[in-house]
């Protein structure tokens, strides 16, 4: 029982932690690097504990979560590198890759560009059109309607990440019942 809590606790601290980037992003487009540090340490401690616990099947092998990070590690900074993401958006998708492995991979990148294309097409609409007032000068919405183009992708990195635990079953009735089998 106490493994099983200590699971969700992880769980739950890196879907919580990517809210705060999240609305982090959407208020200001920043994303404290602090967040992605504690989704990262939230895998890592989690991971190791259920290896040594007996549970580590919950994952799929450290390689697989290694691989992942790395792929979207290198497509990110080549998108920074082009002055097309943050840099605080390629840490923070590489510490949710860690958590979501090879296995979680294509629907945490599918989502996450889904997202993202919503997400610029509601700038485009906000840019031309100009609806919304009452938002700080420094917020996504404001900074859009005052001409820039930005989108706060720490939104959809979060979405994607959302999916891909939901996809990886993370959550489901399977693996949260073998926590009390054990």
């Amino acid at each position: 029982m106490l493994l099983l809590i200590f699971y969700l606790a992880c769980v739950f601290v890196a879907l919580g932690v990517g809210l705060l980037a999240s609305l982090s992003d959407f208020r200001g487009l920043v994303i404290p690097n602090i967040y992605s540090g504690i989704i990262l340490a939230a895998f890592f401690l989690c991971f190791v504990v259920l290896y040594f616990a007996g549970a580590g099947d919950v994952f799929s092998p450290l390689i697989s979560h290694i691989v992942a990070a790395l792929i979207v590690f290198a497509v990110t900074i080549l998108m920074f590198l082009a002055k097309g993401l943050g840099a605080a958006d390629s840490k923070l998708g590489t510490a949710y890759a860690f958590w979501v492995g090879i296995q979680g991979l294509l629907p945490f990148l599918f989502f996450m560009a889904l997202s993202g294309g919503i997400l610029a097409l509601i700038a485009l609409l906000l840019k031309k059109m100009r609806p919304l007032k009452g938002f700080g000068p420094e917020s996504w919405v404001a900074r859009v309607q005052a001409g820039e183009n930005k989108v706060p992708y720490g939104i959809a990195i979060f979405i994607g990440a959302l999916a891909s635990f939901v996809k990886l079953g993370y959550l489901n009735a399977e693996v949260l019942s073998s926590f009390l089998a054990s």
